[in-house]
């Protein structure tokens, strides 16, 4: 029960709701992403590492403190020495002392020390921050994901009434003796499909609601409000994107941070080839106190160094080894800003590309839909054939069914393109409470800012719907023109 405690009040010391406005509000994403902040296992696990990082750090400081240390033995000595007589002589002896130690140098291998725990430390934050980002991220997708599968069931259901629908119809012609046999087995093809579709979209709705259960630890209410797009505080251009990302990302930051840490641990290794010099004092009392017979009190103070002069070649081992730690955090230190900024690239060129494309989507989807009714009707009157009437019916299905998805997504774009940049937690109203860790609001990289990452705009390419439509031209220009129909009754031309 104890840890279960503290593991949420880990969380609750991470994220409390802006002016309570989660408790308040009427937004169904903010509380389910709070509530994903609150009970995810992954957010506790970093707290509690990140609780037992400053443990270390206190661990570290200790050394600079001096050692007090209490000793008590109770015994009997023989001793055997051939030139006195007689030879063997025994004494029962006891005693008390006790011993303070300080460390006056080591090297300065402590501070190193007490450096790479205090990084350590940071990075164990920064991991903190990023695990919560994620993790609003992943409850946001799982929100964004059950109102996209619910809204295709719904489709995929309207889709399946109007194939049973057509296939009625057709089914009473052909009972009436005015249809045909192959457009009866034609619409009970097409009904199978749509039936096909509907169980799709109902399993893929499943396996989402359990995704949204595991993420927030609750199943999804039954209403999700239509939540608006994310669109405030988001950069102008990929490049402000990317710089953005790059400086404010968590993730980043924790890989600075786990540098230093290395660069740290390796100048600390150098300390062994320094003397360790410590002063002691040590005072006792007893009865044969040391073994000394008659003697009752012993004190000692003393400066003490040690220092070690060969130890097979491991300390130099260890450094080398350290070193190599030291490029291998840098190396990923530069491989994780380069998976940032392509991550913030991608989804801000998502929020672009998505509203254009939902445009596009709404006017096909409308032409669809006029057409589909216009070729009712005139399969109504025997003008257009079933096959016409299907199609018509699973291009609007098609269309319909794109357009949900690409809304559903641009909203999950403009989440991602935060969560990028370290700031979809706040966009959401929560307030983060950073009091374990002030330090961190003065961090900078410096010049431990990655390396081999430079801000790349990705080329898109442009399209010239202008230079399109004229080549459409050209080509309808070099196809001959076929002659008009004569009139009916006429007598046909003669060459």
């Amino acid at each position: 029960m104890r840890f279960k405690t503290s593991a949420t009040f880990a969380a609750l010391a991470l994220l409390l709701p802006a002016t309570q406005a989660v408790a308040q509000s009427t937004d169904v994403l903010k509380a389910a992403a709070e509530k994903a902040v609150l009970t995810n296992p992954e957010v506790t696990a970093r707290f509690n590492a990140y609780r037992a990082a400053i443990d270390a750090v206190d661990i570290a400081r200790a050394a600079y403190r001096p050692r007090l240390d209490l000793s008590a033995s109770v015994g009997r000595d023989s001793d055997r020495i051939t030139s006195r007589s007689p030879e063997s002589q025994s004494l029962n002896r006891n005693g008390t002392s006790l011993a303070l130690t300080q460390l006056l140098w080591d090297g300065l291998g402590t501070q190193r020390d007490v450096e790479r725990v205090g990084h350590e430390r940071l990075t164990r934050y920064f991991e903190l921050l990023d695990v919560t980002e994620q993790t609003a991220l992943e409850a946001a997708r799982a929100y964004y994901d059950v109102q996209r599968f619910r809204r295709l069931v719904q489709l995929a259901e309207d889709n399946y009434v109007q194939h049973k629908y057509a296939t009625l119809q057709i089914q009473s012609r052909f009972k009436a003796g005015v249809g045909r046999g192959v457009d009866l087995e034609q619409a009970n093809a097409r009904l199978a499909l749509a039936e096909s579709n509907l169980g799709t979209e109902v399993a893929n709705l499943h396996d989402v609601t359990a995704r949204y259960a595991r993420i927030i630890g609750e199943a999804p209410p039954r209403q999700l409000p239509v939540v608006p797009p994310l669109r405030n505080a988001l950069p102008a251009s990929a490049d402000e994107a990317m710089n953005a990302a790059i400086r404010q990302n968590a993730s980043v930051s924790a890989s600075i941070e786990s540098l230093r840490a290395a660069r740290a641990a390796a100048q600390q290794r150098e300390a062994v080839y320094q003397p360790r010099v410590e002063a002691r004092v040590r005072s006792g009392t007893g009865h044969n106190f040391d073994g000394i017979r008659d003697q009752q009190r012993d004190s000692t103070a003393e400066i003490v160094l040690n220092w070690n002069l060969y130890n097979g070649g491991a300390d130099q081992a260890r450094v080398r080894q350290q070193v190599n730690l030291v490029n291998q955090a840098t190396d990923l230190r530069d491989k994780t800003c380069r998976d940032t900024r392509q991550t913030s690239a991608v989804a801000f060129n998502d929020t672009r590309k998505l509203v254009e494309q939902l445009e596009y989507l709404d006017r096909n989807t409308l032409a669809i839909e006029k057409a589909r009714d216009a070729y009712r009707q005139q399969f109504d009157i025997g003008q257009r054939s079933l096959l016409d009437l299907l199609n018509a019916e699973n291009e609007l299905y098609t269309a319909k069914r794109a357009y949900a998805n690409a809304e559903v997504d641009l909203g999950i774009a403009y989440v991602r393109t935060h969560a990028a940049m370290n700031q979809l937690t706040t966009q959401l109203g929560l307030a983060r409470i950073d009091h374990a860790a002030t330090d961190a609001a003065a961090w900078a990289a410096g010049d431990d800012a990655p390396g081999r990452c430079p801000i790349i705009t990705p080329e898109v390419m442009s399209i010239d719907r202008a230079e399109l439509d004229a080549r459409a031209q050209r080509i309808a220009a070099t196809v001959a023109t076929p002659p008009a129909p004569a009139p009916q009754g006429a007598p046909p031309r003669k060459p």
